[in-house]
């Protein structure tokens, strides 16, 4: 069969979907600011999240909180074919603004691989009516539908103290978002953060997953796709986002996103 991968956006909200079979691709280490759902349909898909290894067969749902780190490939030959869903955090507080479960503020979720038939029903309905015909009406109602499936296996994100490594890592985070296109050095977060380089990597890939170069490949990545998103060209998005050129934008978000830089704008902008 081959390696296949069709993306689907929304122009006015954060609202993505993707249908994809792999064999051979193969997830760097990466994530979304968006919450992440995905319905396995056939074989299975291989991954590690929040230190620990997980597989997804056939029927069951992938569910990834926003900015948690995550990679994938096929299990075995035969690849693995599946559907995702990516929603962002604030049309999420959307669907639930008048439910019981906004006033305690959003759901974060306990295991990224959940067993449930429902569920799985809800977030490939949701895939269909996005990606089918479907009136603006029923998306909406799909999209609600998948949400309060999707609520029913989180907690609410308990609030978190800035102290210890999670202030060191934060006051980098903070450094890496307000200058990912500078070419900063281990010294630069390390005076940012008020601490030793040692302490700068062992804190921040402690609480974010990520060695601060992985997360700095990450924010211009996210950048890029927002201005592909927005219509601009992919090499002016390259290098407003800091990639060296378009090849090397085209290699990473290939390998973070499973889809090129064209087939992302093409997904918005059919035309271009």
């Amino acid at each position: 069969m081959g390696d296949w991968a069709r993306y689907w956006r929304a122009a006015d909200r954060p609202l993505e979907a993707m249908h994809a079979h792999f064999e051979q691709h193969v997830y760097h280490r990466h994530s979304h600011d968006t919450y992440s759902f995905g319905v396995t349909e056939t074989g299975a898909q291989s991954f590690t999240c929040r230190g620990a290894a997980h597989t997804s067969s056939a029927g069951m749902v992938m569910a990834f909180n926003p900015d948690e780190p995550h990679d994938g490939h096929a299990a075995d030959a035969l690849g693995f074919t599946y559907r995702m869903v990516h929603i962002g955090p604030a049309l999420v507080g959307d669907v639930l603004a008048d439910r019981a479960e906004r006033e305690v503020g959003l759901p974060l979720f306990a295991e990224p691989v959940v067993a449930d038939a429902t569920l799985a029903g809800a977030v490939a309905g949701l895939h269909a009516a996005l990606v089918g015909p479907a009136t603006a009406l029923a998306r909406d109602e799909r999209l609600a539908a998948a949400v309060a499936a999707i609520t029913r296996h989180a907690r609410t994100a308990p609030a978190r103290r800035l102290t210890g490594a999670a202030g060191i890592a934060r006051r980098v985070r903070d450094r890496l978002d307000e200058e990912y296109t500078e070419d900063l050095t281990a010294a630069d977060l390390a005076a940012a953060a008020g601490t030793s380089r040692f302490a700068v990597y062992r804190a921040f890939r402690d609480v974010y997953g990520l060695s601060p170069s992985d997360y700095q490949r990450q924010a211009r990545l996210r950048q890029a796709r927002r201005l592909i998103g927005a219509g601009c060209g992919i090499a002016e998005a390259a290098a407003a986002a800091g990639f060296a050129d378009q090849s090397h934008l085209n290699r990473w978000f290939t390998r973070c996103y499973g889809v090129t830089p064209g087939a992302y704008r093409d997904a918005t902008h059919p035309a271009n």
